[in-house]
């Protein structure tokens, strides 16, 4: 596994975009810092902007400069059984493009060993959308993955999904509202 999330890393280090296994559904994903990457990442799904983009982490220390930090350090503990991405205050720096047209920022810590190891490596969160074209079902399993986005990104990491089935649930920090109920 190293060697590959050696690799991930330097292709996302160089600006590039990966396709990933997360907890339920593999994800696209770059560093969400790299303007460029985050654009050609949004023309692979053929999405615009506006909805926002999902970060992960593997520690709740690579959210520096990307929460608020009053947030930062209320965020529960990952559960591995029901992966929870949470919307939290942005710091004041991040991107536009990352938040979209919300006024909060989505965040997971991840608890997918793959995901995880990446994040660990470039010591940094990167952004976790959907393998997937706009309004179609994401990719969960490697094949469709190859066969969909192959030729698009700039590695396709191994690794199989897990230890769910399907998106992550979306609740508000603050409130604990549910946004997206998890899909199976």
């Amino acid at each position: 596994m190293k060697m590959y999330v050696n690799r991930s890393a330097d292709t996302l280090l160089g600006g590039g975009v990966i396709a990933y296994p997360t907890e339920g559904i593999y994800g696209l994903g770059c560093l969400p810092d790299d303007s460029d990457a985050v654009v050609r990442l949004l023309g692979i799904k053929r999405r615009g902007p506006g909805k926002g983009l999902i970060l992960i982490v593997s520690d709740v220390a690579h959210l520096d400069g990307w929460v608020a930090p009053e947030d930062r350090v209320r965020l529960p503990q990952p559960d591995p059984v029901h992966p929870i991405t949470w919307i939290v205050r942005p710091a004041p720096q991040v991107p536009a493009i990352v938040r979209g047209d919300n006024d909060g920022l989505a965040v997971r810590i991840t608890t997918n060993p793959v995901a995880a190891a990446i994040c660990d490596e470039v010591e940094a969160p990167i952004v976790s959308t959907s393998a997937n074209v706009e309004g179609r079902p994401a990719a969960r399993n490697p094949f469709v993955l190859r066969r969909q986005f192959g030729s698009l990104v700039d590695y396709i990491v191994p690794g199989d999904c897990g230890p769910v089935s399907g998106a992550s649930e979306i609740r508000c920090l603050g409130s604990g509202k549910i946004i997206r109920r998890r899909s199976a």
